[in-house]
């Protein structure tokens, strides 16, 4: 399996069940996550409450693909909302922009395989910390050519109250 992201290996993915057919894929919170030898590895993986503070983490998961969608670049799209639909903002050189991860990806047929089989593509984003903000519920969205196939609800912990000396 070749496995193509703007001419390097793919490095980030996702999996969960579409109803509609098409590629299926199921995506992760983890603390790290890797990418080596066509396997995923976690690192703390599967979790939905974090924080408060800010910290690195990654996004992870499997990507499906049917053998009718090899051989095709495909567009990835990853994006984190508010609880109340707004982009995640994070500060960039030219000004505050939404967090969003895009890129291509290919997966080709290896000689020889059986018509209908499918190919996973494990996918595996580091993340550094972005501006969350505590208390708060956010989403992160996943879409391949612009349909969405996965979408995880996740929450930051409130800050601990004071405590008076």
């Amino acid at each position: 399996m070749r496995s193509v992201v703007d001419g390097s290996k793919l490095r980030a993915s996702e999996m969960t069940a579409s109803l509609f057919g098409g590629m299926r894929t199921k995506i992760v919170l983890a603390d790290s996550a890797e990418v080596r030898d066509g396997l995923l590895f976690l690192l703390g993986g599967g979790w939905t409450e974090v924080g408060p503070q800010q910290q690195p983490f990654a996004l992870a998961g499997i990507i499906e693909v049917d053998w009718d969608e090899t051989n095709a670049r495909h567009l990835l799209d990853v994006s984190f909302e508010d609880e109340d639909g707004a982009p995640l903002m994070v500060s960039t050189p030219t000004g505050s922009q939404p967090l969003r991860i895009t890129t291509h990806f290919e997966v080709g047929r290896p000689p020889g395989s059986a018509h209908g089989t499918s190919f996973n593509v494990p996918v595996a984003i580091p993340m550094l910390p972005v501006p969350w903000l505590p208390g708060r519920s956010y989403v992160v969205q996943l879409a391949i050519d612009g349909r969405e196939v996965d979408r995880l609800r996740f929450r930051v912990r409130a800050d601990a109250p004071s405590r008076l000396p």
